[in-house]
């Protein structure tokens, strides 16, 4: 009887002592599991591979990734002398969307017998172009012009706005490069407009 009974004692402190055991895990548990599944997703979270992400979020190009540079140059020479520079800056602001402005300088020098005319054309633009392929586009300009008229003696310099539209066909070499065919109009003509329509240009963009 005494053995029963000491064999009862010791099983009821032992039942006690796990259960205080128990209890005792189960607080550090709870305390410690926040910091523990904030562990666990940070590690996961570092894991995840870059080039998903960047897939995903692209960088945004630089400012100059956009900007090209260009225009166009000519030269004849003989008893009609011509030479034009005609170099331009743009940028991209959308797949369809490009604009710029340009700088204008033309030689002309016509000699015959008895006959000698030479004279300098400067000027500028501002132009706009919408593409509505890769490679077809519309374009769209205003000119300025200051020339020598030969209709008064003594010769004087005149002013001479103009706005041109048209299209082109570029082919391209790059993302913002390419060579430029176009076909322009020139829908405000003058007396003193220098050439006559269509006007028919060939240039080069070269992306920065």
């Amino acid at each position: 009887m005494p053995f029963l009974v000491l064999r009862h004692s010791i099983c009821e402190q032992s039942t006690a002592l796990f259960t205080n055991i128990a209890k005792i895990f189960m607080k550090r548990n709870y305390i410690y599991l926040p910091f523990l599944f904030f562990f666990a997703s940070f590690s996961g979270f570092s894991q995840i591979d870059d080039s998903t992400m960047f897939r995903k979020h692209p960088p945004k190009p630089r400012f100059w990734d956009n900007v090209f540079i260009g225009g166009g140059l000519g030269a004849q020479f003989g008893s009609k002398t011509a030479i034009n520079i005609s170099p331009l800056i743009g940028y991209k602001f959308t797949e369809k969307i490009t604009a710029g402005v340009g700088a204008i300088y033309q030689y002309f020098h016509y000699r015959e017998i008895g006959y000698n005319l030479e004279t300098n054309i400067f000027g500028g633009n501002v132009f706009g172009r919408y593409f509505f392929t890769k490679n077809l586009f519309g374009h769209a300009e205003i000119e300025y012009l200051n020339l020598e008229a030969f209709d008064y003696y003594p010769t004087r310099r005149v002013d001479v706005e103009s706005f041109l539209a048209g299209g082109g066909y570029i082919q391209r070499f790059g993302q913002n490069s390419g060579i430029i065919l176009m076909v322009l109009y020139n829908f405000t003509p003058s007396y003193y407009t220098p050439y006559n329509n269509p006007i028919i240009r060939i240039g080069l963009n070269i992306g920065l």
